[in-house]
């Protein structure tokens, strides 16, 4: 399908910033695919996004999204789709029934029939596998929603949201408990990008991808892996956590509460971090599993503004790739 530049649309308005050179028509399948310049960039775009929403009105006018879906979602579909409609562009969800990605028709064929019809694909998986191939096949720009691997467009949006209440990251500290799953690996990619030093604090046995921290400090990246939630809480600018139990990994989630409840986010702990530390959670969350109420609803929590936060960093994705 080819794709009209800003110049042959003559009803689309310019941008009113550049965009990074050579980021259009990419794939964002992990934060590990961008610069450091990249990930400012977009980060910096999320909150002129948020702030001036208007002035991005019908940017992606003549667009269309495909939403692909092979897990279910609240944040990711609502998000992208308004993040798509408010700037101009249309949208299409798509779930496993229609697609059934590698079962009902192969990866491939996917990809080249959504290729011929729109102009980026987001897809929500549970293999990072199928996310690639999807990518290797269509011939325009596929975007990470959830992997089994990394999940690139929700820490793009925690940083954003962490540098809203912080104002800064470069030097600050992120600690993350509980699971070393694809959320921590895009939060390390994300910290080395940004200077962040991050301490993550896992049961044995649920470490981050050893590949990633080792990419990660090979790059610069301040990681600290520890088995002790006080040692990696101690300081920390903002504590972070996520269920203990993925999708895909329900049968396990009886002996995961077990190696798990010492990981718990709760007041006890949330004191060993700095005075003004802030709590993170992607969400959804398991209350009194690995978060207490009294954490996630105090001051402190920032959860909220993460979710929002999803839908002006998503928005700022889909103009940087559709640029």
């Amino acid at each position: 399908m080819p794709r009209i530049s800003t110049l042959e649309h003559p009803a689309r308005r310019p941008h009113p910033r550049p965009f990074p050179p050579g980021f259009g028509g990419r794939d964002l399948l992990s934060v590990h695919d961008i610069s450091r310049e990249e990930v400012e960039f977009l980060l910096n775009l999320g909150r002129q996004v948020k702030a001036h929403p208007s002035r991005y009105g019908q940017t992606l006018e003549g667009k269309e999204l495909a939403l692909l879906f092979e897990k279910p979602s609240l944040r990711t579909r609502v998000t992208f789709e308004f993040a798509m409609t408010e700037a101009g562009g249309k949208c299409i969800t798509l779930g496993p029934q229609e697609v059934g990605l590698g079962k009902r028709e192969a990866v491939k064929d996917v990809a080249l029939n959504l290729s011929r019809w729109v102009d980026v694909i987001m897809a929500r998986v549970f293999s990072h596998e199928s996310l690639k191939e999807l990518a290797e096949h269509a011939s325009i720009p596929v975007i990470n929603g959830l992997s089994d691997f990394e999940h690139p467009c929700q820490a793009l949006g925690d940083y954003m949201t962490l540098l809203e209440h912080k104002e800064h990251l470069p030097g600050l500290t992120l600690a993350f408990v509980g699971d070393g799953n694809n959320v921590s690996h895009s939060l390390i990619y994300g910290a080395t990008r940004l200077g962040v030093r991050m301490k993550v604090a896992t049961p044995p046995g649920h470490e981050p991808s050893a590949k990633v921290v080792a990419e990660a400090r090979f790059e610069g990246g301040d990681i600290y892996v520890t088995d002790d939630p006080t040692e990696a809480v101690a300081g920390a600018d903002a504590v972070y956590t996520d269920v203990w139990t993925s999708m895909g990994h329900e049968a396990e989630a009886e002996e995961r509460a077990i190696i798990f409840r010492p990981y718990q986010v709760n007041s006890a702990l949330m004191r060993m971090a700095k005075p003004d530390a802030v709590f993170m959670h992607c969400l959804p969350a398991r209350r009194g599993e690995e978060v207490t109420d009294e954490v996630i609803d105090s001051v402190s929590s920032i959860v909220y503004d993460q979710a929002e936060n999803r839908l002006h960093i998503e928005k700022a994705i889909l103009l940087s790739l559709l640029s």
